[in-house]
């Protein structure tokens, strides 16, 4: 569990990369209560330093949030002291009665687990399904597949008031593999310390997740934004109520 988001680029995630959690978040509380969700557990996969936990909090629902970052969790514990935290792979681990489960920012493309495939995150919407009460809601986004491109390489960096990340992504799209390298530099006392990271990400068609989802009994709206905010390129977001 050590080697995912650590505590350097768990920190950089949670102070220069939190806009993502924040402005899907008003959209994601109008769905819940489009959906007639206004109370009760509602589990978030994939939980982070507990942005989005935060702001499920402040509209009183419970929250059980599930992150296989021990230093995300960390974070989260100290952000909500009110909530539930739970340092797991969000593929294997139980997931109580609820009436919403969500997963915000492509968690589920994330090939943390070695035996993570498209049958791995089938029986995680059979898990999820069997977890909800009649009427709940099941709410994620994905990283998709994009179209005529082999092979590419992206190069950038992003730096804050006392650190900065470098990354390097490769999309092998025969492959259907996402590789992000990611070097941070955190600046601990008079010096920067280093640390590396590899992430991979198995892309997906969103259809076919939609038909894998109704197989399970889902009823499924494909959107590309949360409310008012527009998903990246490339990105779609799913609403899987169960009836």
């Amino acid at each position: 569990m050590k080697q995912w988001y650590k505590q350097d680029l768990a920190y950089i995630h949670d102070v220069g990369f939190s806009d993502y959690a924040l402005k899907s978040a008003p959209g994601i509380l109008e769905i819940l209560a489009q959906n007639k969700i206004l109370q009760g557990l509602v589990v978030d996969l994939g939980c982070g330093s507990g942005l989005w936990v935060q702001e499920l909090t402040k509209a009183n629902y419970r929250v059980l949030g599930i992150d296989i970052s021990e230093s995300m969790i960390e974070i989260a514990r100290r952000r909500v002291p009110d909530a539930e935290f739970l340092v797991e792979s969000l593929f294997k681990a139980e997931i109580p009665p609820c009436n919403a489960v969500t997963s915000i920012g492509e968690c589920l493309n994330y090939l943390f687990d070695s035996d993570n495939a498209q049958q791995t995150l089938t029986q995680l919407f059979l898990r999820v399904y069997n977890a909800l009460n009649h009427g709940g809601v099941f709410v994620f986004d994905i990283l998709e597949k994009r179209k005529n491109i082999q092979k590419t390489t992206t190069k950038g960096f992003t730096q804050g008031e006392n650190w900065v990340v470098l990354f390097d992504k490769e999309e092998d799209q025969q492959q259907g593999i996402l590789t992000r390298r990611i070097t941070t530099f955190r600046k601990v006392g008079e010096y920067y310390r280093r640390d590396d990271e590899v992430h991979q990400q198995r892309l997906y068609k969103a259809t076919t997740l939609a038909q894998e989802l109704e197989k399970v009994g889902f009823q499924v709206q494909i959107r590309h934004s949360y409310g008012q905010y527009n998903l990246p390129p490339a990105h779609a977001a799913f609403i899987a109520r169960k009836p």
